[in-house]
């Protein structure tokens, strides 16, 4: 991806280097609950909140930080592409929100490496949570660690370990689609409907809410075309298929159990990517109305 003239957006916080360790320590999870986290490990929520809703878990611990860190822009280049990423994330919703009558507030990023020590307001921040966005503190949180476990643990695409791989814009252009969310009032209404339904009903209420972020993820890419390369697209659908719900099941528990899923499959998070890609219309994400996702 052509990124190195795109402006860089102002709202990160690059606090790597202040956490400890992310892997290796922590609670012992048993299989139902491990797959749910690997499943909000990439392009989801706090997987932490998936786990409220699915089995009554604490969501406790961590510290609620909500003002920005002035922490500086990031110098390497993994930290630049990442703010860069943003700021083009905010100029494309900025002028889709202003088009529409509404004024886009932006999200912050935060990178960290391990752990954040400070927290989110949805609690402790680690690798173990991979990329997420909490909606209470409208934060998206990215260990850029995580994209080299894309490769090894879950057959990602190889290049996404570099800092220009559109995987990588992938998994941020998503997290913001989660913002969007928030900001259009999406998130709260599928979350009112989840506390009246059945478990079952509630990982597929999930899969739609998460598959719309895959789409708004598509319109934003929609804006991007200028700056493609050949087989950018390619890595992008590449890093969602690797983490569909029937692939990470496969791979954790030899099975698929299509009504556990809480992301959606392989081929689902394609083509809602591939829908919102194709006309850039945000309107063409309407994945609560839509019959057959």
């Amino acid at each position: 991806m052509k990124w190195r003239d795109g402006r860089r957006s102002v709202n990160v916080e690059d606090v790597r280097g202040r956490g400890g360790s992310g892997f290796g320590g922590g609670a012992k999870l048993g299989i139902g609950s491990l797959v749910v986290v690997v499943a909000g490990y990439f392009l989801g929520v706090d997987p932490r909140l998936l786990m409220g809703l699915l089995g009554g878990a604490d969501l406790g611990g961590g510290t609620t930080q909500v003002g920005p860190r002035e922490t500086g822009q990031p110098q390497d280049e993994a930290g630049a592409y990442a703010a860069t990423i943003l700021g083009l994330t905010e100029d494309v919703w900025g002028e889709l929100f202003q088009s529409a009558g509404r004024q886009y507030v932006a999200p912050r990023l935060v990178l960290f490496s391990g752990q954040d020590p400070d927290g989110s307001a949805c609690g402790t921040v680690s690798a173990a949570t991979g990329p997420f966005y909490c909606p209470p503190d409208q934060k998206v949180y990215v260990d850029l660690d995580f994209f080299r476990e894309l490769v090894t643990r879950f057959g990602g695409p190889d290049d996404a370990t570099q800092a220009g791989s559109f995987a990588q814009a992938y998994v941020i252009a998503h997290e913001v689609g989660h913002h969007v969310q928030t900001l259009t009032g999406v998130s709260d209404q599928i979350r009112q409907m989840q506390s009246r339904a059945s478990e079952n009903e509630g990982n597929a209420l999930q899969v739609r809410m998460e598959l719309q972020a895959d789409c708004f993820a598509g319109v934003w890419a929609h804006y991007q075309q200028d700056r493609l390369d050949a087989g950018d697209i390619d890595s992008a659908l590449g890093a969602a298929a690797a983490v569909g719900d029937d692939m990470i099941q496969k791979k954790m528990q030899g099975r698929v159990v299509p009504e556990s899923f809480t992301h959606g499959s392989a081929a689902q998070r394609q083509r809602w990517f591939r829908a919102g890609f194709a006309n850039g219309k945000p309107g063409d994400c309407d994945t609560l109305k839509a019959r057959e996702l």
